[in-house]
């Protein structure tokens, strides 16, 4: 009884296997935008290199591509790049990142039934 048992669940997990979700994936490179505030070096800097930035706009990057793409990692978090204000003040600036990667995926068409009317 035991091993019919057996035999049934690794029959429905290896089914279960070979049905698994393909993915499309493609890399993008891309710069962030700077603050609209001019603020000190180090400030812009901290603000224009913290993980909620580089995130956010990792997540605008590959919505960009299209509908069902999605973030799968960042490669790069590029390199920081600081312009002067042009304001009197001269030690204020904004910063950003030039050449971030990073990786989208999206679901493969017709890997999950995406199709109608087939299996």
């Amino acid at each position: 009884m035991k091993l019919k048992i057996g035999l049934i669940l690794s029959l429905v997990f290896t089914a279960n296997i070979s049905m698994a979700t393909e993915y499309v994936y493609r890399d993008l490179m891309a710069n962030t935008i700077p603050s609209a505030s001019c603020t000190a070096e180090f400030n812009s800097k901290e603000n224009a290199s913290k993980p909620y930035t580089i995130d956010r706009f990792s997540k605008r990057f590959c919505q960009l591509q299209g509908y069902g793409w999605h973030v799968e990692a960042v490669k790069d978090n590029g390199k920081l790049i600081c312009t002067d204000c042009k304001t009197s003040a001269s030690n204020k600036k904004q910063c950003h990142l030039e050449d971030v990667v990073v990786t989208c995926k999206r679901i493969k068409p017709g890997s999950v039934g995406m199709l109608p009317g087939k299996s």
